[in-house]
């Protein structure tokens, strides 16, 4: 069953040059292996939270920090990365996710404090809201209607597969290696995801498409990041701080302003 969100990005691509047969199956590997590295990303790190939080002597809202500023980022901007895709091609916006990927992930590895983390993971998190909707916008304008089917499958059992084995992978990588390796393993998939699409991936945009929201971007951004900062940092500061009661008035706000912006 597809998502409606699949359902959209797969619509936005036209379809009109399918790629030759010997192409399809390396446009298939980098997406699966780009996609997956963005979700594996996201529960890889929740079995790493105990060992990220005795290594920086980190507050539970601390950690908690590590997983939301990922999935803050890539859900206010994934819509904007499928725009920047028509906009100004997909593979490039697919590569260029990719890579701010993998420089966020050897950052998050490197980080030598639970501050530099949450900021590394906060850019992990703009390089997979331009990679996971350029990945089905790519597989969209690479197969023709008969085949277009059967690899939307192919990509969503694959990744759906990667994702359940990531926990179990990167447990026994946390164990025995380290928590910062559950991280640096992104780069060489990253580079071989580069390589693959620029070496077999061709170019392909929206005609239709003109211009990116840039102001909904904004404010979905900050309206849920506003919101999301005022719930958490209200464990440790409690509810009449100013700084939380701030995050949440400018996160309510924020998102009052885009429903606004967007409806017109």
């Amino acid at each position: 069953m597809r998502t409606p969100c699949d359902e959209a990005v797969m619509r936005s691509a036209d379809g009109k040059d399918p790629c030759v047969a010997a192409a399809r199956t390396w446009i298939l590997v980098a997406t699966i292996l780009g996609s997956s590295m963005a979700f594996i990303d996201s529960t890889v790190v929740n079995v790493a939270l105990p060992a990220i939080q005795e290594s920086f002597h980190a507050t539970v809202v601390d950690v908690q920090w590590v997983v939301e500023s990922y999935g803050l980022f890539l859900g206010a901007l994934i819509l904007v990365g499928g725009s920047l895709g028509d906009v100004f091609g997909r593979r490039r916006t697919f590569v260029v996710g990719v890579a701010i990927f993998a420089v966020a992930s050897g950052a998050c590895g490197a980080a030598a404090s639970i501050e530099q983390l949450n900021v590394a993971r906060s850019i992990q998190g703009i390089g997979a809201a331009l990679l996971v909707p350029g990945s089905l916008a790519i597989i969209g304008a690479a197969f023709d209607e008969q085949s277009r089917g059967q690899a939307i499958g192919t990509w969503s059992g694959f990744t759906a597969i990667t994702t359940a084995l990531g926990p179990v992978l990167g447990g026994w990588v946390i164990q025995h290696i380290s928590w910062r390796w559950a991280f640096f393993i992104n780069i060489p998939l990253a580079a071989a995801v580069i390589a693959i699409s620029i070496w077999r991936i061709p170019e392909s945009r929206n005609a239709s498409a003109r211009r990116v929201d840039w102001v909904g971007a904004f404010l979905a951004t900050l309206g849920l990041g506003g919101l999301v900062a005022g719930f958490m940092e209200s464990v440790n500061l409690g509810w009449r701080n100013p700084l939380v009661l701030a995050g949440l008035i400018v996160g309510f706000t924020c998102l009052v302003a885009f429903v606004m912006v967007e409806s017109r």
